[in-house]
């Protein structure tokens, strides 16, 4: 018998959902059975990745953005009723869920309510601080205290520098049981002729999404060159169009998207972790566009901004004539890490 595992990722964007895909075929190659869970557009990807794989419904979370970045902390938290309603029902869900599934082992990307004590739980985060501006302590903290109540925590980074995250996955002193499994992406590198001068994708909750999509399909037709535009939309059915040099999709599954980075020059995406990490396994060159208000996204540009890896403008300030600056720093050259899992599977 197979041992059935719960890999669970948060619906904020897709990121989480991508970066546990390696995770997800790690656990089949390994002979473990995944069960997927969890709402919205995250579950829809996983859906579509993973067509064979048995998925289940979590209660939302309901992550909405701000218009209006300066909003983007009063926005969370008028929304934190509901998402500690989502959490306090997901303890109830897994709690039914380990019987019912006969479950060996939960993970969880950042889903804060699914562990079980009856099972080892394991979180997976790049967020060790969790930063909010003045309440970065509190934020932090109240983090750190659920992070130890799991069985362990994978950081998706390198323990030591040079490392991806900072001070956003390292801490001074901690008590946590810490593993740091190196960056994770679904992609690999591969030597492919070019196509696009640029790529574009965006991701990420609304209404930001859309609001960079607008001011996007605007600037781009200034450009001169071809461009993939990826829209970050996952519906039904693929849909695709063409407006001079520029192609755009609604989505493109993991087999999809590993061509099209390799067949493009340079990048333009938010600043996401796990967008990070996909640029540096491939080693390509990147312009960044951090979400408005989100001090993580916005913390990751400056710092890679000055360590002279990618350079990067605020939303409002963007102008397509920004691109000229790409050549002008490293990227973050390939980062070959091959993780252990078998000794992290060990765990179940």
């Amino acid at each position: 018998m197979k041992k059935n595992i719960l890999v669970a990722p948060l619906n904020w964007g897709l990121g989480h959902a991508t970066r546990c895909i390696p995770i997800i075929r790690a656990l089949v190659k390994n002979n473990f059975n995944p069960i997927l869970a969890s709402d919205g557009v995250a579950l829809e990807m996983l859906r579509k990745e993973f067509p064979t794989l048995q998925t289940l419904e979590l209660p939302s979370y309901e992550i909405e953005y701000a218009k209006n970045g300066k909003n983007f902390k009063w926005k969370m938290l008028k929304n934190s009723p509901k998402m500690i309603s989502a959490i306090l029902n997901e303890k109830k869900i897994i709690k039914d869920w380990v019987t019912e599934y006969n479950l060996c082992g939960i993970i969880s990307d950042n889903r804060l309510g699914v562990r079980s004590k009856k099972i080892p739980s394991i979180f997976i985060t790049h967020q060790l601080n969790v930063l909010t501006g003045n309440t970065s302590w509190i934020t932090s903290k109240l983090h750190q205290n659920i992070v130890k109540k799991f069985y362990e925590c994978w950081v998706p980074d390198f323990k030591e520098k040079p490392n991806l995250t900072g001070k956003l996955g390292h801490l001074k002193n901690s008590d946590l049981k810490l593993k740091y499994i190196g960056p994770l992406s679904r992609l690999e590198k591969k030597e492919l002729p070019k196509k696009y001068d640029l790529m574009i994708i965006l991701s990420g909750p609304e209404p930001q999404r859309t609001m960079l999509e607008e001011k996007l399909s605007v600037a781009v037709l200034k450009f001169d060159g071809k461009v993939l535009f990826v829209k970050g939309i996952i519906e039904e059915k693929k849909k695709t169009g063409q407006i001079g040099n520029t192609s755009f999709c609604n989505y493109m599954n993991s087999d999809e998207l590993e061509i099209a980075f390799n067949e493009s020059e340079m990048v333009l995406c938010r600043s996401g972790y796990t967008t990070i990490m996909d640029l540096a396994k491939l080693g390509k060159k990147a312009f960044f566009i951090p979400t408005p208000g989100q001090y993580e996204q916005e913390y990751l540009a400056r710092r890679l901004k000055k360590n002279n890896f990618f350079p990067f403008a605020n939303q409002d300030d963007f102008k397509i004539e920004n691109l000229l600056e790409i050549p002008m720093y490293s990227g973050i050259q390939t980062v070959e890490n091959e993780v252990n899992w078998k000794s992290l599977f060990a765990a179940f």
